[in-house]
């Protein structure tokens, strides 16, 4: 493959090696290379150096470290009032790891406004199943009358968990998941997770804009640590006032 020029960037093919250009090199968009194969250790290496696959389909694989970036702190998540009031008058139950492949297929298939089609294609559903095997991917589900109605899933290496997608067949269904996934992950001390790129959403409930630079400078003190590779499912929550 050729390389193509990007605002006199030359966003780099891969080839078989799991070797990325330099992230803080990339121009703002992120685009920074191109190709390759969605093989567990090359996107684990990406997530590493803050780097992730998102494309459509019939396009090549292309990664991405975006600049600015979004963060959310785990014990900031902003909780309104009437959201408190549904989270302790509610009816549902959140399990993690319970159900891995329907949340990643519902956060495909799931309509969303402004999008036509999803970037998580069939080879991308089963790249990040193989990760939950591999006990790097995890799920949170929210459940209503033993029906599926929320949930979102992502990777967790160290102290970070980069998140992925999130879906809702019934409203606050994501932000309840959301809201168990900063809980726990406030009590297990991990230090931020990692909502990639900016939307006012998620800007509203606490997450917070940050350069690249910066972005990067805490990831790699965060990887520090080891983290909770294995399955998730003995992660107990239950909503707490206060």
């Amino acid at each position: 493959m050729s390389e193509i020029t990007y605002d006199e960037y030359m966003v780099r093919p891969l080839g078989f090696d799991h070797i990325f250009p330099d992230p803080r090199l990339a121009p703002a968009e992120g685009l920074l290379a191109y190709g390759g194969d969605l093989n567990p250790n090359r996107i684990l290496k990406a997530y590493r150096m803050g780097i992730f696959p998102w494309y459509s389909e019939n396009d090549p694989i292309l990664w991405w470290s975006p600049d600015p970036r979004l963060i959310l702190i785990p014990n900031k998540l902003k909780v309104s009032k009437s959201f408190r009031r549904l989270l302790k008058n509610s009816s549902y139950k959140v399990c993690f790891d319970k159900d891995f492949s329907s949340v990643i297929k519902a956060c495909a298939t799931t309509p969303r406004f402004g999008q036509d089609g999803t970037w998580l294609i069939d080879e991308m559903q089963e790249a990040y199943i193989t990760l939950h095997n591999m006990g790097f991917a995890h799920s949170v589900e929210v459940y209503m009358d033993d029906k599926l109605v929320g949930g979102l899933y992502g990777i967790a290496m160290g102290r970070v968990f980069f998140g992925e997608s999130m879906f809702s067949h019934k409203a606050n269904g994501s932000k309840i998941a959301l809201k168990a996934l900063s809980d726990v992950l406030s009590q297990k001390g991990y230090d931020f997770v990692d909502c990639q790129v900016v939307t006012e959403h998620l800007v509203n409930m606490g997450a917070e804009i940050i350069s690249r630079d910066e972005f990067l400078n805490r990831l790699e003190k965060s990887l520090e640590t080891g983290g909770d590779i294995g399955s998730w499912r003995d992660f107990k929550w239950e909503y707490k006032d206060g």
